[in-house]
């Protein structure tokens, strides 16, 4: 298709000088330039399918970035990136140094909120609606939240807050829900565009207030009121919103500009909180996506004519999947296992064991506090939770994790996945700071194996364990080792020397201890593969402080607090002043990249470890020339 009129657009001004029929025009161009840019990057695919006329309609309508508009998580944002002036950025996406995933402030004034993680667009939303009445601004505020985001806990906080009017009078916000789990079927399609209409017009508005200022002081008030909700509960399934203060309006086909259109302009020039409920499909207008939305979420470069096809070679085990067969594998041999997940069935690994133990396995939704909390449930009564969790999504249940797991010292097991750079995602997913954060936390230990196999000998040492335990692995494939089956364990605190060397010991957390074992042979240094976080081997730390120079600590972590900080605190606390160099991730937030590039960014491959030690240490006399002696 030729996307003729869709490359006149540069910004949304062009497009609202466009009309209805222009408009299902740039629909249909905008679609087919998103599904060939995306194969040719990799990127998220179906949810970004599913929402082009939404966001066609919703610039054509409001004038952005006057009026704010507010995406959830961001992967649903591609098409709002390519009408706001970065189409031909699109690709660079994800890349080193080009635009990222998600939406960014610094990146487009268009981008009103940076996102990442997923309910918070409501908050936000309402944070800028007060602040326009508080400054004096005419503007509008749109938050657009998926029915999956709206499982999150804080987005029903911000509604609470949103239609609880206090001494601050109601915002003028719209919310729209984009629910893609549901469709609308011919018949109920026509009947909802009228309801859309009828709701949304100034006629119902008007006559709704009219009839509430009438009989506000009567007996009849009371009953007219909860005949209005049940009236509406009837036909449309919005008394929840209602309750919360939000006029409800829909559902209507969010695909439909014909009825997008009209409605968004009926609901901008109404007043107060309103709640829009829009049924799009993942992976629309792609018929592959359409039938499997869920492999087509992030795919990697794809043809589109062909579609996803399996690699000619079996790519390496990754640590999500040796995190998938021990799960499995516990829960055969211990009935008191039980799998809990925040909505993160297929990243965290846990399909088969959904399959295998249904009983036993709870998806809990967006609601990492939840998760938590339900897991310390669990253990208290005698069974033995397993939390599959994103490093960078616990961050959200940390207060569960103080208060209702360490204090009082359950067993709930963490399997934190994404753990350090996770590449194309960036910022908002990397795990840079669990080390740090559970670290710091009475009760807990931390678990940093270094490859495939000794994850798995983590996972089984960490369920073992009488109390909370997290076991971090980052994202993708390690150094191949084979997984031995079985529950071996490691021993408790104990880390390991890999290789005997002088001078300078390097102890390594995690699976940076190759590219140490790397350095350290042309450094000719001592690797310790420290494999706890907490407990640190502080007896370990000691011995190799009195018998090397200098020390070294690696970890694909932050610094401050991080696993190098136990070490500093152990040899201050024993008096001794072995000088330390702490190599991990720099105190910045790092961008979406090429993992291996960005570790080599941040001196943590082989090269890079090995010049920080020269330039802090000075070369070893094997690498010094005779001349140069």
């Amino acid at each position: 298709m030729t996307q003729a009129l869709l490359h006149t657009i540069q910004s949304p001004q062009d497009l609202r000088k466009l009309n209805r029929a222009q408009l299902k025009t740039v629909a249909g161009e905008l679609r087919a330039f998103l599904l060939d840019s995306v194969s040719r990057t990799g990127g998220h695919l179906s949810s970004n399918l599913g929402t082009v006329e939404l966001t066609v309609a919703l610039h054509h309508v409001f004038n952005t970035p006057y009026d704010r508009l507010v995406w959830d998580v961001g992967h649903q944002s591609y098409p709002h990136k390519i009408l706001t002036g970065r189409r031909e950025a699109m690709s660079s996406l994800k890349q080193l140094g080009g635009i990222s995933g998600f939406p960014r402030r610094c990146e487009s004034e268009y981008d009103t909120f940076g996102v990442g993680h997923s309910s918070t667009s409501i908050s936000a939303a309402l944070g800028m609606a007060h602040a326009a009445r508080l400054k004096g601004e005419n503007r509008h505020t749109v938050a657009v939240i998926g029915d999956g985001a709206l499982t999150g806990g804080m987005a029903f906080e911000a509604l609470n807050h949103g239609g609880f009017a206090g001494g601050h009078g109601l915002p003028d916000m719209l919310v729209i829900l984009n629910d893609n789990d549901m469709s609308i079927s011919p018949p109920v399609g026509a009947l909802n565009r009228y309801l859309a209409r009828l709701l949304s017009g100034k006629f119902y508005a008007a006559a709704r207030e009219g009839a509430k200022s009438v009989l506000r002081n009567t007996p009849l008030y009371e009953f007219a009121k909860r005949f209005e909700e049940h009236s509406k509960g009837m036909v449309v399934p919005g008394t929840i919103f209602e309750e919360f203060g939000f006029n409800y309006v829909g559902p209507i086909d969010g695909h439909d500009l014909d009825s997008l259109v009209p409605t968004l302009e009926n609901l901008r020039g109404a007043k107060g909180p309103q709640f829009l409920h829009v049924v799009t499909k993942k992976g629309y207008g792609y018929r592959l996506a359409e039938s499997d939305p869920i492999n087509y979420h992030g795919p990697g470069k794809f043809d589109p004519a062909v579609g996803l096809q399996k690699p000619a070679t079996a790519p390496k085990t990754t640590f999500t999947q040796v995190f998938g067969q021990w799960l499995c594998d516990m829960a055969e041999a211990d009935e008191r296992l039980v799998g809990i997940t925040p909505a993160m069935r297929e990243g965290s690994g846990m399909v088969e064991f959904e399959k295998r133990f249904p009983k036993r396995y709870h998806d809990v939704g967006i609601a990492e506090q939840h998760a938590v909390t339900f897991g310390a449930g669990l253990a208290c009564e005698g069974l033995k939770p397993v939390v599959a969790i994103y490093s960078t999504f616990l961050q959200r249940g940390y207060d569960q994790l103080i208060h209702d797991v360490a204090i009082q010292n359950l067993p709930v097991m963490f399997a934190l996945d994404r753990a350090g750079i996770v590449g194309a995602d960036g910022a908002t997913h990397c795990g840079a700071y669990d080390i740090a954060y559970v670290r710091c936390v009475p009760n807990m230990a931390m678990l940093t194996p270094a490859d495939e196999n000794e994850c798995r000998m983590a996972l089984s040492t960490a369920f073992q364990h009488d109390g909370p335990a997290a076991v971090r692995y980052p994202r993708g494939s390690g150094a191949g080792v084979a997984v031995q089956p079985g529950f071996a364990t490691i021993p408790w605190g104990k880390g390991e020397v890999r290789r005997e060397g002088r001078r300078i010991a390097m102890l390594a957390f995690g699976t940076l201890l190759y590219p140490a074992m790397a350095a350290a042979e042309k450094l000719g240094a001592t690797v310790a593969n420290m494999r706890f976080a907490k407990p640190l081997d502080t007896e370990l730390v000691l011995e190799l402080a009195r018998t090397h120079e200098a020390l070294v600590t690696i970890e694909e972590g932050c610094l401050p607090g991080g696993a190098g900080s136990a070490v500093l605190e152990t040899l201050q606390a024993a008096g001794m002043t072995t000088p330390v160099l702490r190599l991990g991730l720099p105190d910045e937030f790092i961008e979406h990249g090429d993992p291996a590039k960005l570790l080599s960014l941040c001196g943590l491959d082989a090269a890079g470890i090995e010049q920080s030690v020269i330039k802090r240490f000075g070369a070893p006399l094997s690498l010094v020339t005779p001349a140069a002696a």
